[in-house]
């Protein structure tokens, strides 16, 4: 089974799977907050989407309540949050858990990426973001400082896109 078949509802409930998500091609998957100070990638993450989207590329976000409790907002709350504020026309999942025993089946996968440090496991805070292939295989796992305009993860998602 791959990453994409992955039964995972949309942000307004809509059962989907990561592959519905992601529209079948190259994606970044970010768990993302609406009360954290990383809170303005949404910016970065929005404009990285619409440059590549017509190239079959989406950024996904991920919503998840686990980092400080910055993202405890009802679906409708997160939505309206990320349209109003921040013009967020990617899309985005229901609220899950990125780490511990209620970690949603998508990070049971993502967590085994290394970082460029190295470094695997448990996602360290909002905005850690990761690069999949249109197959769903992991590319690249980037840190949540790593902002959206990075170098390092624009050309990673121009080496996918060809």
């Amino acid at each position: 089974m791959s990453i994409l078949d992955a039964k995972i509802a949309r942000l307004d409930g809509t059962p989907d799977s990561l592959g519905g998500l992601t529209g079948g091609g190259p994606a970044l998957l970010v768990n993302v907050a609406s009360k954290c100070g990383l809170t303005p990638q949404y910016t970065g993450l929005e404009r990285l989407h619409e440059a590549y989207a017509d190239r079959g590329f989406a950024v996904v976000g991920l919503p998840c309540n686990q980092f400080g409790g910055q993202e405890p907002g009802s679906a409708d709350e997160i939505a309206e949050f990320c349209s109003a504020t921040y013009g967020v026309t990617f899309p985005m999942s229901e609220k899950i858990e990125v780490n511990g025993p209620g970690r949603h089946e998508v990070y049971q996968v993502l967590v085994d990426t290394p970082d460029e440090e190295g470094r695997t496991g448990d996602v360290a805070w909002n905005f850690e973001k990761f690069l999949l292939d249109g197959d769903g295989a992991v590319v690249a796992r980037f840190s949540p400082r790593v902002e959206p305009d990075d170098p390092r993860l624009v050309e990673a998602v121009e080496r996918l896109l060809g």
